[in-house]
């Protein structure tokens, strides 16, 4: 097995679990490029991201560029004679010139069995289009968006309760048990890479915050989707009572409503059963505005009036008087 030198490319904490194996295995890491930080929390106080903080943690050298557009930066990266560079959720695209650099090119590790899902957002995708399964794609990357050649697939299934973070975590320790049998198998594997039949992609596009917004008026499986990719990010919601409220957890019932969408049609201590289009959602956890998230039977005891039988939910806020 060859010890590589490797600089790698990732900013969230899904690109920190890769950044951790590689750091833990035989393989050298040279230099990592993150992300600039953000500003966080209450203060909006610049904070470093998940794979600059473990850089840093492990006396790694930290680049946080812009962009890598500048010849600057490619020339940074031809100093560091890097083997291979490692993408991990970087979240900046990088440029021609940049993969030419590195002597065995550049791999990027995709939380998605490509060549369906390429872009953004993966993981929301998968679970909102109601796909059975999903996975990891390790790939030579070019100048395409998520188009390079496979180099190792890894199949995930998806479970009917899997939220968006569980899935996520499943993917990334496929993702790392991927990368490394990858890195520890490059001369063998890279020559074998398998081409993308570019007839059967999809693109997974950056999930807006309008699309967390709930139509009661489709079915209860598809409301279920929303709530399930957009735990954690952008979670799902609807009005009530003047209130912008969150619907963190769900269960779709096929079972026929007899009231309109949106509707409150029952309210135990176990769920709260809401009409959908032909179908029945059991939403078990919600959450209020400045509260904290509340199991059905806890905020049945605070807001009982609001979520009797009868009350309707809406797609919209009702106006200011």
């Amino acid at each position: 097995m060859q010890e590589l030198q490797i600089c790698f490319a990732g900013t969230p904490a899904f690109a920190a679990r890769h950044l951790q194996a590689i750091l833990n295995s035989s393989h050298q890491v040279v230099a990592v490029f993150t992300q600039p930080d953000r500003p966080s929390g209450r203060g909006k106080v610049l904070s470093p991201g998940p794979v600059k903080q473990l850089a840093l943690d492990n006396s790694v050298l930290v680049l946080q560029p812009k962009s890598l557009k500048s010849l600057e930066q490619q020339e940074i990266l031809v100093g560091l004679g890097a083997d291979l560079l490692v993408v991990v959720a970087y979240g900046l695209i990088l440029p021609e010139p940049i993969l030419q650099i590195p002597k065995l090119g550049c791999i990027n590790v995709h939380a998605s069995l490509l060549p369906r899902w390429r872009g953004a957002a993966p993981i929301e995708r998968a679970i909102l289009a109601g796909d059975k399964e999903t996975g990891i794609t390790i790939m030579q990357m070019d100048e395409g968006l998520d188009t390079g050649d496979m180099i190792h697939k890894t199949t995930v299934p998806i479970e009917a309760n899997d939220g968006r973070p569980q899935l996520e975590e499943k993917l990334a320790k496929a993702g790392v048990e991927g990368l490394l049998h990858v890195l520890d198998n490059f001369s063998r594997l890279a020559p074998m890479a398998e081409k993308q039949d570019d007839t059967c992609s999809s693109y997974a596009h950056k999930v807006e915050k309008s699309e967390a917004l709930i139509d009661w008026d489709e079915a209860a499986e598809i409301v279920n989707r929303q709530v399930r990719a957009g735990l954690g990010r952008s979670p799902a919601y609807s009005f009530l009572g003047g209130d912008r409220v969150r619907i963190l957890q769900a269960i779709p019932e096929c079972s026929a409503p007899s009231l309109a969408a949106g509707t409150i049609i029952r309210a135990s201590k176990s769920a709260l059963s809401v009409a959908c289009q032909d179908s029945i959602l059991q939403i078990t956890s919600l959450q209020f505005p400045g509260k904290r998230p509340t199991p059905i039977a806890d905020a049945l005891n605070s807001r009982r009036d609001l979520l009797k039988p009868g009350v309707r939910f809406s797609s919209g806020a009702p106006p200011k008087l």
